[in-house]
């Protein structure tokens, strides 16, 4: 890369951070749990060694690390701010696991060694065609022979239109000094266009889809996507053949329910099926351009690994795979283990409906064990007793429903048990790193967000904030309500009820206690706690 346009990318990522966070597609264990599916046995993640290119302050790559003590991680990025930040939340969590680097992908040589999973997540898109090369290059030498990568990028037929909107903030914004001065011109040459766009035009549809993302998102989001110098989108096939020519091979997407053909209905799925020839890559592509995607996450393996991979799902590994789900049954109502349908929303808001007894009773037993996962045989043991059906009755319908799920994306799956908490003990727990995370965090700031155990962000409350460092497996819950009691009576909390202050001490007390145990509840259910 010219080093003017490194020193311009750069800037831009030391003057706008960009918001540094888990993303839980990317999380290894996942990945592990996706290879497995399609025929492969990727290195388990709890010795893993792991790369991140374009690392930002570690927010993808520290929970990894906690979660995992006897992995080593590894993360370079351009941006010797944001690699700082990183450095100081390492010192906070006390980790000696991992290492941050500020430092050039494309130097980046074999004396790195060799890795089992590399993650480049939101890179490939925004650097030039020089350092795209650097990236497939590094990820095809500095691979271990079993390893996994992942990469995300933005994707044609999807970017066309939003290059639209691209170039039209870049014609405004671009000349200005500053990314607050290049983001408000840039955001008042769309409100321009939206008012006078003709109604028929396609910029007036552009304009329609695009518009929300851009009052949605944050300004480091809109400065990346939008008014950065690179923004390369490509189609899938081609990104593919350039990973080929790297000795690389498609493995699948991260989110596996998009490479299904049956979830886009039988007027899709038939004529796809015969025009494609059995090649997944030139399926997946017709789907691109079916759903005008923009944003593609793409697993790739070392091309000898490439003859075992299977796309049509086998129930051996099945089997094998623990799976997690929620599942809330529309209007209110709780499952009944009986014969009537009831409708249910699952994970990522995606409709189901319940027909079987057996079907009702792999969503209650799911839904109760959230956020830990169930092996297939625990599942099977819970529909026998919640069903009162023998095993070999009910074996067949859990196998087919737990497919089925998979394929439209209402699980998560992983190769070995979560280590949340199956219910709130005596002495609630949450890992050091994560309680030592939140103690760094400046009282002033309004939110809290940790990472949990299923590699997601997540929000605490303000009385979930002031109780989490406490929860280190020494504390009875009663212990947990005095302190609370403490710090209403330090006036640096309040108890209301009906929109009035208690004050009343057994009042108080009781009231401490109620709100210990909500916490505590919370908590489990947003992955917090630990077994």
């Amino acid at each position: 890369m010219p080093d003017s346009l490194t020193s311009t990318l750069t800037s831009y990522y030391d003057a706008v951070p960009y918001d540094s966070h888990p993303f839980p597609q990317s999380a290894v264990e996942h990945l592990e749990a996706l290879a497995f599916l399609f025929g492969l046995e990727a290195p388990p993640p709890h010795k893993a060694r792991v790369l991140e290119l374009g690392c930002a302050a570690g927010g993808n790559l520290i929970p990894f690390a906690v979660r995992h003590p006897q992995a080593h991680a590894v993360g370079v990025d351009l941006s010797r701010v944001q690699v700082a930040q990183g450095a100081a939340a390492l010192d906070q969590a006390g980790l000696s696991n991992i290492e941050l680097k500020a430092f050039n992908i494309a130097d980046i040589d074999a004396s790195f060694g060799l890795f089992d999973y590399i993650v480049c997540h939101g890179v490939y898109s925004w650097v030039p065609g020089p350092v795209q090369d650097a990236i497939l290059r590094v990820c095809a030498e500095n691979l271990a022979p079993g390893g996994v990568v992942y990469v995300s990028y933005n994707v044609y037929p999807g970017w066309k239109a939003r290059e639209i909107v691209r170039d039209a903030m870049i014609l405004r914004g671009g000349p200005r000094d500053t990314p607050e001065e290049k983001l408000s011109y840039a955001r008042g040459m769309l409100e321009f266009l939206e008012q006078s766009a003709r109604p028929d035009s396609v910029l007036r549809k552009t304009l329609e889809e695009t518009m929300p993302i851009v009052r949605n998102s944050g300004n480091y989001y809109l400065l990346h996507e939008f008014l950065e110098p690179c923004n390369e989108p490509c189609y899938f096939k081609e990104f593919v053949a350039r990973a080929e020519a790297r000795g690389l091979a498609y493995l699948c997407d991260a989110e596996p329910s998009t490479m299904f053909v049956q979830n886009y209905g039988e007027k899709v799925r038939d004529p796809l099926l015969r025009e494609c020839g059995g090649s997944q890559v030139m399926m997946e592509q017709y789907l691109d351009f079916l759903v005008n995607r923009t944003f593609r996450q793409t697993l790739l393996v070392k091309q000898g690994n490439a003859a075992n991979i299977r796309y049509r799902l086998e129930v051996p590994r099945l089997r094998a795979l623990e799976f997690a789900g929620v599942f809330r049954v529309d209007g209110g109502e709780a499952l009944t283990i009986d014969a009537r349908e009831q409708p249910c929303t699952a994970l990522r808001d995606l409709k189901v409906t319940l027909r079987l007894p057996a079907h009702k009773a792999v969503a209650q037993a799911l839904d109760a064990s959230y956020p830990c996962s169930m092996s297939t045989e625990a599942l099977l043991a819970a529909v026998v007793t919640l069903t009162g059906e023998p095993r070999a009755a009910v074996e067949p319908i859990v196998l087919a429903m737990l497919e089925e799920l998979l394929i439209l994306g209402a699980l998560r799956i992983r190769r070995t048990p979560v280590s949340a908490a199956a219910s709130v003990s005596a002495l609630p727990q949450v890992l050091a790193p994560v309680r030592r995370a939140l103690a760094g965090l400046p009282a002033s700031q309004a939110t809290a967000v940790l990472c949990n155990q299923w590699h997601e962000p997540v929000s605490l409350t303000v009385l979930e904030r002031s109780l989490l460092p406490l929860l280190d497996g020494a504390h009875t819950h009663e212990a947990l309500a005095a302190f609370l009691l403490d710090e209403v009576r330090g006036e640096r909390l309040r108890f209301l009820k009906d929109e009035q202050p208690l004050t009343d001490p057994s009042a108080l007390h009781a009231f401490a206690q109620e709100q210990v145990a909500q916490a505590l509840q919370s908590l489990r259910r947003k992955a917090l706690l630990t077994a």
